[in-house]
């Protein structure tokens, strides 16, 4: 008889930390394929840089640094990889790649002690830090091909929030009009301007539906992050008139699906009860919406989960889980009568 000692928690349970990284691999494909055949050879340049980035730098920490075991091998730095490059255009070049994977793996990961006690979601981490430091290469977006290996060199146009963001209808010359918003059937399919794995809806919402299958995420988080940006924009679209705050441009554009599919439900950045959940679900909402609306830039879901991972802590300790027969403690009376 062998007695297995091992931290918590303990679950009896074939599942483990890699079987799990490798469902939300799985979960990524559709998206990575959606890039391959809007933006051809580039989206794979990226891709593969900044995946093989992620797995070096931790491979280099966990040697070197941490003098710890191999933490490659769970697929965690892949899915950092992946996530990394999705939220980066197909222009992007190698060396900035490479300075946003160390970010994220060094900066937001390792120095918090490795996978389960970073507080902010890694790839997000790295993805800002080049939006701040490569503003312009971090906006350039070129135009879609759908099946061409190679997009042609200066075709760039704009993404759909930027149109949203520059459609001011009071204005005689308004630097966008309404018809140069794309169909929500090409924002849905991934026919638009954009990072190269937030551009396919469709294959987003395809890997949403294997990972609830999986077990691997509730849906609890997504639908109420969804839910409040659409209530939100709709209210503001129907107090205003104003095309910019058209409520289903706003979820088929941008990071939205992206980041509240496989960002926001991250294990490690998340809250975790069911209510504090919805509760950081609903905050990263109207954090979104007010980013989007109310600030110079377009886009807020970035910021929107960076900001909620900070305050997870005090939403888990607001929402902790009261057990089944436990009896509310009575405030103490206040001293000062």
């Amino acid at each position: 008889m062998m007695l297995k000692i091992s931290a918590n928690p303990h679950i009896q349970t074939v599942r483990n930390t890699r079987s799990i990284m490798l469902d939300v691999v799985i979960a990524l494909m559709p998206a990575a394929i959606a890039a391959l055949l809007f933006f051809g050879v580039n989206a794979l340049r990226v891709i593969l840089t900044s995946v093989a980035a992620c797995v070096l730098f931790e491979y280099l920490a966990c040697r070197y640094w941490l003098k710890t075991a191999n933490t490659t091998q769970n697929f965690s730095a892949v899915i950092t990889g992946l996530l990394l490059a999705y939220n980066l255009p197909s222009t992007m070049p190698s060396w900035m790649i490479l300075i946003g994977a160390f970010m994220a793996i060094i900066v937001a990961k390792i120095c918090f002690g490795g996978l389960g006690k970073n507080i902010f979601n890694p790839a997000l981490v790295g993805r800002v830090f080049l939006f701040i430091s490569f503003p312009v290469q971090m906006t350039i977006w070129p135009t879609p091909h759908f099946l061409h290996i190679t997009s042609p060199d200066g075709q760039t146009g704009a993404t759909p929030l930027n149109i949203l963001k520059n459609m001011d209808t009071s204005s005689d010359y308004p630097m966008y009009s309404p018809d140069d918003l794309p169909s929500y059937s090409n924002m849905f399919l991934g026919n638009i301007g954009g990072c190269i794995g937030e551009i396919s809806t469709l294959a987003l919402l395809l890997g949403f539906v294997y990972l609830l299958w999986r077990r691997v995420i509730t849906w609890h988080i997504p639908v109420y992050y969804l839910a409040t940006v659409f209530v939100l924009t709709s209210f503001l679209y129907a107090a205003t008139g104003e095309i910019k705050f058209l409520p289903l441009a706003h979820l088929l554009s941008g990071g939205l699906m992206l980041v509240a599919i496989f960002m926001a439900t991250d294990y490690t950045t998340s809250p975790m009860t069911i209510k504090g959940q919805i509760i950081f679900a609903v905050g990263c909402g109207v954090l979104t919406v007010v980013i989007r609306s109310f600030s110079a830039y377009p886009e807020g879901v970035s910021f929107a989960i960076l900001i909620m991972n900070a305050l997870v802590p005090l939403i888990d300790k607001l929402a902790v889980q009261r057990y089944y027969g436990e009896r509310k403690k009575c405030p103490r009376k206040s001293r000062a009568y």
